[in-house]
């Protein structure tokens, strides 16, 4: 298993697990691990990312590579243009996380690295500690990235509306793309998580905090927000009575849609073990099939790309809309969604009816001991509460890929044996966890 990247790229607190000595030592081994001759970078808006952004920079280069430096811009735009233009692509980012941590997301070719390349990187960054210069790669404007997003958004055919939109960008990289936008198609548009300083991304803001576009669009009487995460590759929907549309509800919008019209290939959508089992039941009704896989978007495109899905995501909000991106987006998916409510003229309320979604709770527990989970006790416990509940709840107790965190899911008929079960869990966690 890798030893510092997880489910989505390296992550970590910047000059703790993250520093530019290690960034450069990325930025120099890409070239010999991928090939990479041309490379497209961008990042989103913490304090640290210009920083990390030219360390990687300056390590490939150093290795001779040209650099296209695209700023700040969403994680998408990096992906779809590494895609397009076959070239290695690199993000500066941490998603979601709060300003001090920072991350490195790497695509190949449009593509998250696979294990054995993410490994190959690990053992050059341990084991390399000189280089020699033997040519300088230049530098280039990264302007065409944006045209090349564009292009994309274009072809979805939009057209102006008379909904009331409201924006949450939690002040990460697509502040200025998504206020472009939709300034441009909204009758009336709020926007709020566009005033990044470095240090607010993620701050009470955007999918994480999705109390805040919930006030927006109460406040001014708006028809429909979204709330992004800090860099772009997430999206979360708040309906204009405050009711909260997560990602596999947005899934299911666009899936059945897609099915009226022909375009949902294999008559499936990827699901992860997160889903809710309200959502499966729905789409069992619809007829769609759903397949589930491990908690992280890198399973889900596997998934999709293994057997040739048009849709997948996770309730976080991370949907991978594959006939048209590698990666999740938030922009694109919240157009589509604006699109199906312009072309089937019917609310979001009317189209989300059909799901009755079953009481699920997620409890965090903080911890950097992630071992804890292979305690005999801890196995134990969740054997229990899974054999209890059978066919009729689910169970998912895992490591955050992302950050220093146990997640507990428990999803049942009833919020009593829901709070029950989880507490029952939690319990036996919390202690091994003091006892350590």
């Amino acid at each position: 298993m890798p030893k510092y990247f997880g489910t989505d790229g390296i992550r970590g607190r910047y000059n703790v697990e993250l520093n530019n000595a290690m960034a450069f030592q990325i930025g120099q081994s890409l070239k010999h691990v991928l090939g990479t001759s041309r490379l497209v970078i961008g990042m989103d808006t913490r304090e640290s990312s210009s920083e990390l952004m030219y360390s990687v920079v300056s390590g490939a280069q150093s290795q001779g590579v040209d650099v296209m430096v695209a700023g700040v811009v969403s994680t998408p735009l990096i992906s779809l243009y590494s895609h397009q233009k076959q070239v290695t692509g690199v993000m500066i980012t941490a998603s979601h996380n709060p300003y001090h941590d920072n991350g490195i997301k790497i695509f190949n070719n449009g593509i998250k690295l696979t294990v054995a390349q993410e490994e190959e990187i690990e053992t050059y960054i341990d084991n390399v500690k000189e280089f020699e210069v033997k040519s300088f790669g230049e530098t280039y404007s990264g302007e065409d990235v944006l045209d090349v997003y564009l292009d994309l958004i274009e072809s979805l055919d939009l057209y102006e509306t008379d909904l009331k939109i409201g924006v949450d960008s939690a002040h990460g990289a697509n502040h200025l793309i998504a206020k472009g936008i939709f300034r441009d198609l909204a009758a009336e548009f709020h926007h709020i998580g566009d005033a990044p300083d470095g240090k607010n991304i993620n701050a009470g803001v955007g999918s994480t905090h999705i109390e805040a576009i919930k006030e927006l669009v109460q406040k001014n009487d708006l028809d429909i927000g979204f709330s992004f995460d800090g860099d772009g590759d997430r999206v979360l929907l708040v309906d204009h009575d405050g009711t909260v549309i997560d990602g596999d509800q947005i899934i299911y919008v666009i899936a059945t849609h897609l099915k009226r019209q022909g375009l949902l290939k294999k008559n499936a959508v990827v699901l992860t073990k997160m889903s809710n089992l309200g959502i499966i039941k729905a789409f069992e009704k619809e007829g769609i099939d759903v397949v589930l896989t491990n908690v992280g978007d890198k399973y889900v495109l596997e998934a999709i790309d293994q057997y040739g899905y048009s849709i997948g995501g996770e309730n976080s909000g991370h949907i991978i809309l594959r006939d048209h991106l590698h990666t999740g987006d938030g922009l694109l998916v919240a157009l589509m969604v604006l699109k199906i409510l312009q072309d089937s003229e019917q609310t979001l309320q009317e189209l989300t009816a059909p799901i009755v979604m079953w009481p699920q709770k997620l409890t965090n527990i903080r911890t950097f001991n992630k071992a804890i989970l292979d305690d005999e006790r801890v196995r134990a416990v969740i054997d229990e509460v899974t054999a209890e509940l059978g066919s009729d709840g689910k169970v998912l107790v895992r490591a955050s890929g992302t950050e220093p965190l146990i997640r507990v899911t428990i999803s049942c008929e009833t919020d009593e044996l829901v709070d029950k079960y989880t507490k029952r869990i939690v319990d036996v966690i919390t202690m091994v966890k003091e006892e350590v």
